[in-house]
């Protein structure tokens, strides 16, 4: 059976997980680096601006760095990558309150974000046997749960240490170590993408399955968004807005069980993706009843549990999915989607919690509602391995 310990077991894993961890902690780390360090000379609306250019650029060029890799490999393009990134976080950090160089410098740093994601999943073929990839994508994505944990407290034990700055200095600094650890993998170092002649303008997306996925999966980052948000509403009509940080941990650590519990999964047939689909948008319908704070701790975690399982399949669904020699760049389509829907669930949340934090709360369980759909196209037009 397969199992977590079965793919760390396996040779170079342990250091192309861990170097990927390290490399991806500014994921989380940045956006509140950026906030706090942005809201020292310019009004919290500006700094909102500039965390959402700083999205905006990690979205728009994770396709452009993917397809890149898959024409040239992975450690050129990863260490031009992070070092236009780590550009960025200089030109930020060294703002002096500037609202242009600032902004100028999210931008950057968004748009060089090293595809290590990305990069990781488009090697777990050659780390583990075709039994264990399904665990390998478990254990990815539930790990990655961590990375949004830790980032934030980087975060604040840099700001706390040495100023905002210093957290932007330690983002920089942590990204460029980690893409140094990976890219010096041999496995990294010898993966090349398929040989594909002339390559089609849209890449992977001239595949309707793949582009329904992928909205399937913007649909799915949409209900994950919201949370955050309306969770904010719920601490603020508490009386503790301190319930916010621990109520979303108690969701990234339900969602860690998940992944955790689903590398015991083998690969299913088409029907898993919407019955996954469908388990991730039932975790969600009883935060509904918004119950005291130590009942929403629970549900926060139950909500969590069913997104690493949906999020496996639609990734092991997008390399099936994807004509060869444009797997990386399938995957950074999917974690741009996820981005994207993130930011406007998140959008859309706030004005729906300002009717109610229950109506807040219902947005997730539609938003996923439209996922389980597409989801169903994806696996019943025609069968798709998940």
């Amino acid at each position: 059976m397969p199992t977590a310990s079965a793919v760390l077991r396996a040779p170079q894993v342990p250091v192309v997980l861990i170097a990927s961890q390290i490399g991806r902690l500014p994921l989380a780390a940045a956006p509140l680096a950026l906030l706090l360090h942005a809201r020292q000379s310019v009004s919290l609306a500006v700094a909102g601006i500039v965390v959402a250019v700083f999205t905006a650029g990690m979205a728009a060029g994770a396709p452009v760095l993917a397809r890149s890799v898959d024409r040239w490999r992975q450690p050129p393009v990863l260490y031009a990558s992070a070092s236009l990134s780590a550009a960025g976080y200089l030109i930020a950090a060294f703002s002096t309150g500037r609202p242009a160089p600032l902004l100028a410098g999210a931008a950057l740093a968004g748009l060089g974000t090293p595809p290590l994601e990305a990069c990781l999943r488009a090697l777990w073929p050659d780390l583990v046997p075709a039994a264990d990839i399904t665990a390998a994508y478990a254990l990815d994505i539930a790990l990655q749960e961590v990375i949004f944990v830790a980032g934030p407290l980087v975060t604040l034990a840099a700001t706390a240490a040495a100023g905002p700055t210093a957290a932007l200095l330690t983002a920089a600094a942590l990204q460029l170590g980690g893409v140094a650890a990976f890219a010096n993998a041999p496995v990294v170092r010898g993966w090349r993408g398929g040989d594909v002649g002339v390559r089609h303008w849209a890449g992977p997306l001239r595949i309707p399955r793949l582009v329904v996925l992928v909205l399937g999966v913007a649909c799915t980052g949409a209900a994950v968004g919201s949370i955050p948000v309306v969770l904010t509403g719920y601490a603020e009509a508490s009386g503790d807005r301190g319930l916010t940080g621990w109520l979303l941990a108690c969701q990234a650590m339900g969602a860690l069980a998940g992944g955790l519990l689903y590398t015991r999964a083998r690969p299913g047939g088409p029907s898993r993706l919407p019955l996954l689909a469908g388990c991730f948008a039932l975790g969600y319908l009883p935060l509904l009843l918004v119950p005291a704070p130590g009942w929403m701790a629970l549900l926060q975690a139950i909500s969590g549990v069913g997104l690493p399982p949906l999020l496996t399949a639609c990734f092991l669904a997008a390399d099936r999915l994807a004509p060869p020699g444009t797997a990386v760049e399938a995957f950074a389509w999917i974690f741009t989607a996820f981005t994207v829907g993130s930011a406007t669930g998140a959008a859309v949340a706030g004005p729906l919690t300002d009717v109610s934090v229950r109506t807040g709360f219902a947005f997730a369980p539609i938003a996923a509602l439209f996922a389980v759909v597409a989801m169903g196209v994806v696996a019943y037009s025609r069968s798709v391995p998940a």
